[in-house]
């Protein structure tokens, strides 16, 4: 089994090089992940995969190995080298000993009903911070594959990954321990801090201790800014991201949790979770002096 999932991995590396599809196998991640850096006029030069059996089942007369797949992909865009890694959670079957199915895991989308809005009496409160971009941005880098002990781990980590970097640079929490009010975590916390819809909300209303403008442009953001995703398009958020790098032309680079992720191209059309009817809130964070 073990050499069969060594083929397979060797396979799907050559492939992030190769000029060539090749009509009997292919992996439609990759290709994407290949046409994504076409329209953004960069290319993989190099890519490196190392895997991980983390279970072995039988159910029935099957075997099933999930197991967890580190790539790095070594991506040239003008005189410019980038280094983007990412965590595949996968999953193959095999019946005598012989592979018969090899997918990606995929996270649940975090599909949540609550909106957040900042009650109008907190408007008078003032709570002065200054957002440490590059404290932010250590903390992302330092934690994108890992769990920090000090807070709760989720199964769904997204935005619980992002609160933490906005805390690390410095925003104050507050609204303790309301959990629709505010932004914080303790030894509970509020629905901002953990999901992705409620922050989408919190960045776009607060108007005390951390806030953020919306800006129109990706562009426009700073490192230490945070992405929202709408992966369907239907007003419901998704999945959040930090701005970690920049690329060649100025555009995001982005760092985030739940597929672990390590400066990715911001606009995710390689995601699984990719549907042409994306959105995105794009949140600069603003200090509060």
């Amino acid at each position: 089994m073990r050499k069969q999932l060594q083929d397979l991995l060797k396979r799907r590396v050559e492939q992030c090089v190769s000029q060539e599809r090749t009509k009997a196998w292919n992996c439609p991640k990759i290709e994407r992940k290949k046409e994504s850096c076409l329209k953004r006029k960069a290319e993989i030069v190099k890519s490196k995969a190392t895997g991980k059996i983390t279970d072995i089942r039988e159910e029935n007369d099957i075997s099933v190995v999930s197991y967890d797949v580190h790539f790095q992909y070594l991506i040239k865009q003008k005189d410019l080298l980038i280094l983007e890694e990412e965590i595949e959670q996968r999953r193959a079957e095999f019946f005598n000993n012989e592979l018969i199915e090899e997918l990606e895991v995929h996270p649940n989308l975090q599909r949540d009903l609550k909106d957040y809005f900042v009650p109008s009496d907190d408007r008078d409160e003032r709570l002065s911070y200054e957002y440490n971009r590059l404290r932010a941005v250590q903390y992302a880098e330092r934690w994108w594959n890992e769990f920090n002990p000090a807070y709760k781990r989720f199964e769904n980590d997204c935005t619980n990954f992002i609160s933490q970097c906005l805390r690390a640079g410095g925003a104050p929490m507050r609204g303790i321990p309301n959990r629709n009010r505010g932004w914080w975590m303790t030894n509970t916390w509020s629905f901002s801090w953990t999901v992705a819809q409620s922050l989408r909300g919190y960045l776009g209303s607060s108007q005390v201790g951390l806030r953020s403008r919306e800006v129109a442009s990706p562009r426009e953001l700073l490192l230490g800014d945070i992405i929202c995703y709408d992966f369907q398009g239907d007003g419901r958020f998704d999945h959040n991201t930090i701005v970690t790098g920049k690329d060649a032309f100025g555009m995001p680079l982005v760092n985030a949790h739940t597929t672990n992720s390590r400066m990715r191209y911001w606009a995710y059309e390689d995601s699984t979770a990719y549907t042409p009817q994306i959105k995105y809130k794009f949140f600069t964070i603003v200090d509060d002096r």
